[in-house]
This record gives structure tokens, sequence and C-alpha cells, in this order.
């Protein structure tokens, strides 16, 4: 089977979603959709469903808000396109579950490395804006562009989308 793994990085409405999702889509096997995002509001719920829209009958899809490496491992080997959207909103339900963020990237960044397959991994590149003014954001910050990091590490391919274009990092 071929292995490869992708991370798709911009900021806010750049167009990185988009792109992964054509990536996974001009693949070769069943798309999976694993979705971290919950509904925890009207907004966020107007995005999903936006989300889900997109997505043709090709896609299935599984919710992982926190256990996402669980999810990952039990993908691997299946011959499933697999789409991670987004690592950014899992870094915030781990921060919001008082989980430890160095334990679940480190085991996160091993179910990536480990995978069998196709893996595309979706985040925001959020630290090139202002220093927030308090230590939670701040936190999130630095806890993002660690996790970036390590992911990036992991990927064969890393992408940042800026205005809807891609440029290849790696």
């Amino acid at each position: 089977m071929t292995r490869h793994r992708l991370l798709c990085l911009g900021g806010a409405r750049s167009g990185k979603s988009r792109y992964a999702q054509q990536r996974a889509e001009a693949a070769e096997g069943a798309p999976v959709f694993i979705a971290t995002a919950q509904p925890f509001d009207d907004e966020m719920r107007a995005r999903i469903a936006c989300h889900r829209a997109d997505r043709d009958e090709r896609w299935h899809c599984i919710e992982a808000p926190l256990d996402l490496a669980p999810a990952i491992d039990a993908l691997s080997g299946q011959g499933k396109i697999v789409l991670v959207d987004c690592l950014t909103l899992w870094l915030s339900n781990l921060l919001l579950a008082g989980r430890s963020i160095e334990a679940e990237a480190i085991n996160l960044t091993q179910a990536v490395a480990r995978f069998d397959g196709t893996i595309i991994l979706v985040a925001n590149e959020v630290g090139w804006g202002i220093v927030p003014d308090n230590a939670l954001a701040r936190q999130f910050r630095d806890d993002a562009g660690r996790l970036n990091q390590a992911v990036a590490a992991a990927c064969d391919e890393v992408t940042l989308i800026v205005a809807g274009l891609p440029l290849r990092l790696k």
C-alpha cells in the first residue's frame, strides 16, 4: 500500500480545507473524513453543515473531537484516504477537556508516522499574528505551533495555503 502523509497549513479562510478535500478526492481509495469540530453553538453548527454539504456520497465521516490518534490507527491499512479536519480545533478540544497536550501530541504524531495509507491533515497557522493578551490564548498559540511542527516532521509533504494558493514547503 502506498504511504503518504500530507499536512495542509493556512490561516482562517485560506482555502486549506478545500485544497485538502480536492487532494483526497483525487487520490485512489474511499475517502474518510475525521471531524474534530464540536457543534457547541449555532455558528459552529452552520460551519459543520457547510463542510458536510461540500462532501458527496463517497465520503464516510467519523467524529473524533478528542480521541484522534485511535481513530487514525483504526483506519490504517484499510486503503482509505483519510482527511483530518482540523488539528487546531482538536487542540482546542483538548485544552477545554484538560487533557495533556504533550501526551496527546505524541500519540497523534506516532499515529500519523505509522499510518499505512494516505492521510491528509489540516491545521491553522496561528502564530503570525499579534501576541495574544491573555495566558490561555498565548498557551493555545504556542501549543498549536509546537503541534504543527511535530506533525510536519512526521509528514512526507507540507503545503501552506495562502489566498487559496498552495505553496509546497516540504
